[in-house]
């Protein structure tokens, strides 16, 4: 009995010992969720914090965010049955390539008010912190207002009073010209707070912040001086248009933020000149991750971290890959006979001559040659290698009356006239019409396809990284801007290094600096890297290149190198080789030009897909968000 009594009073002192009042109860600190004081406390807290704001940054196209942008506009073909719409359809929705996340905004705005007063970071490290935050906000709004035109610019977090009122925090769109001056406002007021480390590639650097200058001003810029060209397009409050005499202010500022990256006062940045084959030297800007003089900002992607994309499962060619996958993305002939002659001249790819006589070629190359060695570097063409391989990239044998010999799958074979046996009459890359994962246009992608061992398996996939902004764009802002002021002899100096590297040697010359020369060699040098749609839409050609009327052959030949050639519908080169035993050209290869017959639509842009839609819920919470323009 003392024993129960003792065993007794022992569970009651503990129990009193281990209760707590209410309230105590429900002041105890979650473990999960970190203070602000504990967030700030030390500054590797602060940078993963930090990491999960960079992470959240947006682009047009990224390695990780799928291969679907990069085959739209003509600029190559979708092989792949799920997304043959591309080709199909006559025109892009309103809210295509629509963005409006304020809840990254807030949680910018947080950061950089709590890293403002945390008091356990030295100052250096608080400065770079939040200049790198406020280059992330800045950056966002420059994606928003590049797709939106003006936007609320809200610079501080929101609280909610639970008043039941909540028009104090209903704010306007800004007029479009007001988004862009905060961008470039932010990154003059950051830019001595940052590296100037040319290593330090995926972070925030000065670079950083000036390319993203350069590149939002000679945007505004653009808007200014060619929004005359489409008065439907704005909005009486201007939160969409510039005004014109606005023009010359933005493009001294892109001009003079390029030449600070120029002089090498932000760091020693280059043009990428690594390998002596000038085509396998552009193709490794995007794929080298040691000591690139040229990539300024990245989004970076690492095995050992976790961090990989599938870019290259989905775009490789097909045959001879990691687990038979890829072959997405086709370029088109309309981008590939863009590509320049060595003499500075523009013209189609030779498949006949001047009297309309077939052309025979003995290596599948040949086709292409003397021609700007971006094109190899961008494309990967019928007879090039990859991973070390041959592509085989043929769609049939021609025989001596014309008749086709194919087949409908990679790498079929039949008997031709005269033998015995069958053999191979289709390329095992394709082309195959219809096929889907094989060569429709006659070519594969090669920009940012990683030929590492295991970059094309799923289980592996590839941390090649993405380039946001690169030194060669910022020479073409400056060229471009410099040429808006009325300097073509210095325009011409900044595309002549650009070109150089592409292999052309001989300069141009201020009769050569025209407004085609720039759109040309934006188009060429900055291909599927995001650009095509923005500039386009900022120099107000979108609708006039993309007119929705169906292209001709004659279309697709002439007017090479023109900033308004229309360019609806994406065609293709096709290898044939000659079966004609009796002919001094038998074996030798012919090229044929041809639409892939899933292509029926006709690209069209309307004038309301200037600036992408806002969603009704968006406007019917604030009632003080116009609505867009044309729609």
């Amino acid at each position: 009995m003392k024993k129960i009594f003792l065993l007794i009073c022992t569970t009651a002192q503990l129990l009193a010992v281990g209760c707590k009042k209410d309230s105590e109860f429900l002041n105890v600190q979650p473990t999960s969720i970190l203070t602000n004081e504990q967030a700030f406390s030390d500054p590797a807290q602060a940078l993963s914090i930090l990491a999960d704001l960079y992470n959240r940054q947006v682009d047009f196209s990224g390695l990780d965010t799928g291969w679907v942008t990069f085959a739209d506009f003509s600029e190559s073909f979708p092989s792949e049955n799920g997304r043959a719409n591309i080709v199909q359809r006559n025109q892009w929705e309103f809210k295509e390539w629509s963005i409006w996340d304020y809840v990254y905004i807030r949680d910018l705005n947080l950061f950089i008010e709590r890293a403002t007063v945390a008091k356990a970071l030295s100052e250096s490290d608080k400065a770079r912190f939040l200049a790198e935050a406020r280059f992330l906000r800045a950056n966002y709004y420059f994606e928003m207002v590049k797709r939106m035109g003006g936007v609320p610019l809200i610079t501080e977090s929101l609280l909610y009073d639970f008043s039941g009122d909540p028009t104090y925090l209903q704010h306007p769109r800004a007029k479009e010209s007001e988004v862009y001056d905060f961008v470039i406002s932010e990154a003059e007021a950051i830019k001595k707070d940052l590296s100037v480390n040319v290593n330090e590639k995926s972070r925030a650097t000065k670079a950083a912040v000036l390319a993203m200058e350069s590149r939002a001003a000679l945007y505004a810029g653009s808007i200014a001086r060619y929004g005359v060209n489409t008065p439907q397009v704005s909005l009486s409050g201007l939160e969409v248009s510039i005004p014109a005499s606005m023009a010359t202010g933005y493009y001294t500022k892109a001009l003079n933020a390029a030449k600070e990256i120029i002089s090498g006062s932000a760091g020693a940045y280059a043009l990428y000149n690594k390998k002596p084959d000038l085509s396998e030297n552009f193709a490794s800007i995007f794929l080298d991750k040691s000591n690139n003089s040229e990539s300024i900002w990245v989004e970076d992607f690492k095995l050992k971290s976790g961090r990989v994309n599938g870019f290259t499962v989905s775009t490789q060619p097909r045959f001879g890959a990691e687990e038979e996958e890829g072959g997405r993305i086709n370029p088109s002939l309309n981008l590939v006979e863009s590509f320049e002659k060595l003499d500075n001249t523009f013209a189609p790819i030779a498949n006949t001559d001047a009297l309309g006589n077939t052309l025979y070629y003995t290596n599948q190359l040949d086709i292409f040659a003397g021609r700007d060695a971006r094109l190899g570097g961008t494309v990967i063409l019928p007879g090039s290698a990859f991973k070390g391989r041959m592509v085989d990239i043929w769609a049939g044998y021609q025989l001596a009356n014309g008749t086709i010999v194919t087949g409908d799958d990679r790498g079929a074979q039949k008997t031709l006239p005269g033998q015995s046996s069958p053999v191979q009459v289709v390329g095992f890359d394709g082309p195959v019409s219809g096929k889907e994962f094989t060569a429709q246009t006659g070519f594969y992608l090669r920009k940012y396809v990683d030929p590492t061992p295991g970059a094309g398996s799923r289980g592996t996939n590839s941390e090649i990284p993405f380039i946001r902004y690169r030194y060669a764009e910022v020479l073409l802002n400056a060229a471009e801007a410099a040429f808006e002021l009325g300097q073509p002899d210095v325009a011409a100096g900044y595309l002549n290094q650009v070109r150089a590297r592409a292999g052309f040697t001989i300069p141009l010359i201020v009769s050569d600096i025209t407004f085609d020369r720039i759109v040309h060699e934006r188009r060429i040098e900055l291909a599927f890297e995001g650009h095509v749609l923005y500039d386009l839409k900022r120099w107000r050609l979108a609708h006039v290149v993309w007119d929705g009327n169906k292209m001709t052959e004659v279309d697709l030949l002439s007017n090479i190198g023109t900033a308004t050639k229309r360019n609806t519908q994406p065609y293709g080169l096709l290898p044939y080789r000659l079966y004609d035993p009796a002919s001094a050209n038998n074996g030798k290869w012919l090229y044929k030009i041809a639409m892939p017959t899933l292509v029926t639509g006709a690209n069209r842009f309307r004038l309301g897909n200037y600036y992408s839609f806002i969603d009704d819920n968006v406007r019917a919470n604030n009632p003080k968000i116009v609505r867009q323009p044309n729609q």
